[in-house]
């Protein structure tokens, strides 16, 4: 079948919105979804500073949703022909990791949903001409209009929530909120200071807020803090004098817990300073260079790790934060602003300069 995708050709070149041809039906344990949206994520655009890593030309987008159009079978394929679903990262299932609900730390989480198989298998993704495109970036390469997943990383939702709007549930709200309501499990009383206010920082704060925590936002962006502030943190801009000792103050003596989405050394070793005693900093951003820790951050049973995807289950997390949704507890959607497919560069362009906090492609919309 052929469809379009957001083919990006070089690491410095734009997107260019292309024909493509899928190779093959879904096998046993595999769903195609129609792709309703997909949400860019810092993840997709990393690849360009991948130095190469990254095959391409490739097909990325892991935050994909939509409706499944067709199923493999098999005992594993619990979902079916018109199911809603949220695509979330993949996993084999059956590791050491997996089998204890921790399908993060999968043993085949890189060989998976970084271009998974494809030196193993003929090519599911061509272009035009007939060129191999890599696929199933994070289980997916949700830039098109389907995608061939594992129905392991497909999470069934209700078909009357708007399903163009929840893919940011399978990775970046997800890890945002999962550091907070997962790894943390904070609850009334617990204080969370965050570092950076983007997707996976707001979700954080959200989560917090809904689990009855108290936060502090950590930004250098106004209009992200006042954010922060409407849904429940108290906002901290970066350049504060002093900031560990204000966190303090704020936080009445001290954190319990603080998140990192920022990959800052200062801002993490000021908030590690800001954390009581036994406190833990999780870090989810990506760091490129080491980590330089000063003299006493880590005294008096202070921890730091590294959290992946939320610590999440997606299939457990991505129904209970919808739910929250529902309930007027977790607004995601008013950090999305929505996109047609073919407008992905101008998606890119607002997400750099800071525009937007979640673009979502719609690959079935128009452009404007």
């Amino acid at each position: 079948m052929s469809f379009q995708a957001a083919v990006l050709r070089s690491y410095e070149g734009p997107f260019t919105v292309e024909e493509v041809n899928l190779a093959t039906e879904p096998a046993e344990g595999e769903i195609l979804v129609e792709i309703a949206g997909c949400g860019m994520c810092r993840t997709d655009l990393a690849v360009r500073r991948s130095a190469g890593r990254s095959p391409l030309p490739a097909v990325l987008g892991h935050e994909g949703s939509g409706v499944v159009v067709r199923t493999g079978g098999g005992s594993d394929t619990a979902i079916g022909v018109g199911d809603h679903v949220v695509l979330s990262f993949d996993s084999c299932g059956h590791c050491r990791n997996c089998r204890a609900a921790a399908p993060a730390y999968c043993d085949s989480f890189a060989s998976l949903n970084l271009f998974g198989g494809r030196a193993e298998e003929a090519p599911r993704l061509t272009d035009a001409s007939g060129a191999a495109l890599a696929p199933r970036w994070f289980g997916q390469s949700a830039f098109a209009g389907y995608a061939l997943v594992s129905a392991r990383n497909a999470v069934r939702v209700d078909p009357a929530l708007p399903v163009e709007l929840l893919g940011p549930l399978g990775c970046g709200f997800l890890t945002g909120a999962g550091a907070v309501l997962n790894t943390f499990a904070a609850g009334p009383g617990d204080t969370v200071v965050v570092l950076g206010a983007g997707a996976v920082g707001l979700a954080a704060v959200m989560a917090a807020t809904a689990a009855g925590a108290l936060s502090v936002a950590v930004d250098r962006h106004p209009r992200r803090l006042a954010l922060a502030e409407q849904f429940g943190a108290l906002p901290l801009p970066v350049g504060t004098s002093a900031p560990a000792e204000r966190i303090r103050r704020l936080t009445g003596g001290g954190a319990q817990y603080a998140l990192d989405t920022t990959a800052s050394a200062p801002l993490i070793n000021e908030a590690l300073r800001a954390l009581r005693p036994t406190g833990t900093i999780g870090l989810v951003a990506r760091l490129h260079t080491a980590l330089p820790l000063e003299p006493g951050t880590l005294d008096r049973g202070r921890g730091i790790r590294h959290i992946c995807e939320g610590d999440a289950v997606p299939g457990l997390l991505i129904p209970l934060l919808t739910r929250l949704w529902q309930a007027g507890r977790f607004p995601f959607d008013r950090l999305i602003r929505t996109y047609p497919l073919a407008d992905v560069n101008e998606a890119e362009r607002d997400c750099d300069a800071g525009l937007v906090v979640k673009p979502v492609l719609l690959p079935q919309a128009r452009s404007r």
